[in-house]
């Protein structure tokens, strides 16, 4: 079996290193290479992409954190928007983790590409307001597969894991899900994403409202020709060395890479046409 060819994408959110790194290294079969936003944006030229059989992106681009005040949101130029487009048009395999939901806040269609969003701020999300998400650190919980795919075998049906949570939009009309959490995904078990980033106060949830969320944590769909996958897994690096973790990131990577995934991918966005 030929090697798959990944490319690594960061920047926008600190993480371990050498933790992180240590995963993709211990995967047979995966070889990888790493970029940071933004010159990473060059490789999603579809003539540059050829070089990998899928993306794995753990960057969140289009924030700037600040002091004071709260970030500030930019878009993806033109040209950036037009290649991903051409890329997802043709084909390519992408697998979103963690705290990539949160990218490109500015831009609505990410969001619908991934298959839901981290909101630090409240915002208008599918045309209606939404509040920002929450996030809860060091979550002991139980991961349980609900789907008989390609990402779960070998997967226990159920595994506990230690991560970071979130309590954030996800487009369950669009998605298949993969993976769901026992924790219950309510206002009380999370903190204000609002009120960390813009009054620097962290681990607070003190007047903040939040309707109760989904526990889907692991999903795939496809957006146009291109499969996609998405973990929430991935935190740090106590969620790093967790084995069923990364089994879970290779069988993703597997997978996302893979020509049937590609195929999978067409079939469904044939469907949808009709």
């Amino acid at each position: 079996m030929v090697d798959k060819e990944i490319l690594v994408i960061t920047k926008g959110h600190p993480f371990e290193r050498d933790a992180f790194f240590d995963v993709f290294d211990a995967m047979d079969g995966v070889n990888w290479t790493h970029v940071e936003q933004p010159a990473a944006q060059v490789f999603f030229d579809p003539d540059l992409a050829s070089a990998y059989d899928a993306f794995v992106l753990y960057d969140m681009p289009g924030i700037e954190f600040r002091a004071a005040g709260g970030p500030t949101f930019a878009g993806p130029s033109s040209a950036f928007v037009r290649n991903f487009r051409r890329l997802l048009e043709s084909g390519f395999g992408f697998v979103f983790m963690h705290h990539a939901i949160a990218g490109w806040p500015a831009w609505p269609e990410y969001a619908e590409i991934i298959g839901g969003r981290f909101l630090y701020m409240p915002a208008s999300l599918r045309g209606e307001p939404r509040p920002d998400s929450g996030y809860r650190h060091s979550v002991t919980h139980r991961v349980s597969t609900v789907s008989d795919h390609p990402i779960t075998r070998g997967i226990p049906a159920s595994f506990e894991i230690i991560d970071e949570l979130y309590l954030s939009e996800v487009f369950e009309d669009s998605i298949e899900p993969l993976l769901v959490s026992d924790h219950e995904f309510v206002r009380d078990n999370f903190y204000s994403a609002t009120l960390a980033v813009r009054d620097g106060r962290m681990f607070e949830n003190e007047g903040w409202e939040h309707p109760p969320g989904s526990n889907v944590i692991g999903w795939v769909k496809n957006y146009l020709n291109s499969p996609i996958a998405y973990l929430q897994c991935g935190d740090d690096p106590v969620a790093y060395a967790n084995e069923n973790f990364q089994a879970l990131l290779h069988n993703a990577i597997d997978w996302a890479g893979g020509e049937d995934a590609l195929e999978w991918a067409r079939d469904r966005n044939r469907g949808e046409a009709k």
